[in-house]
């Protein structure tokens, strides 16, 4: 079994440790953890580990995040994945700080990540992991907000959260949606 695991982000040094990228940091602290090596190859960085019998590929696109649906379809046809294999890791600004919030489907919720997804692989028929980033932000600066930095008491609690959303993307992949989603969803 197969399983394509993509952390939406965008790339660039000015982007890195920003709110919106919390899907590239859960896949680095999966790859990190299995001594997997990320390649830089069409459409995104890639890297795969085995786990329990299952290939884990894992996908960092380099489309940016607006654009990410031409790299997710890309990489689920060259390694021949199910859409029903594939799980997408985003930011969210509807849930608390932290919270995770895995789904078999779903509305874009106003992520132009996942709607560009959704529009490539022709619906929004694929699990997802959402992440909270919270919703401190004024009236109209909701772009500025996902775009900045952890604060230090965020960027603190960080470490245990890409760890619990990590071992997500994996009991996805071992014990099964259903099963993940009543482990993790709390």
């Amino acid at each position: 079994m197969k399983y394509l695991i993509v952390g939406l982000g965008n790339i660039g040094a000015k982007y890195e440790d920003t709110r919106h990228n919390i899907g590239f940091n859960v896949v680095d602290t999966l790859a990190k953890a299995f001594d997997a090596e990320w390649k830089t190859d069409t459409l995104g960085d890639v890297t795969s580990f085995r786990h329990k019998g299952r290939t884990f590929v894992l996908l960092k696109p380099s489309t940016y995040m607006n654009l990410s649906g031409k790299s997710v379809r890309y990489w689920l046809q060259k390694e021949k994945v199910d859409k029903n294999r594939l799980l997408v890791i985003v930011d969210d600004l509807n849930l608390d700080f932290g919270k995770l919030r895995l789904r078999g489907k779903g509305s874009d919720g106003g992520h132009n990540g996942l709607k560009d997804i959704d529009q490539a692989t022709g619906g929004n028929n694929y699990a997802r992991l959402r992440i909270g980033i919270g919703s401190e932000f004024g009236r109209g600066k909701q772009v500025d907000y996902v775009l900045s930095e952890w604060s230090g008491e965020e960027a603190a609690q960080l470490p245990e959260i890409l760890d619990s959303a990590a071992d997500a993307a994996k009991a996805f992949g071992t014990i099964g949606l259903q099963h993940a989603m009543n482990q993790f969803n709390r």
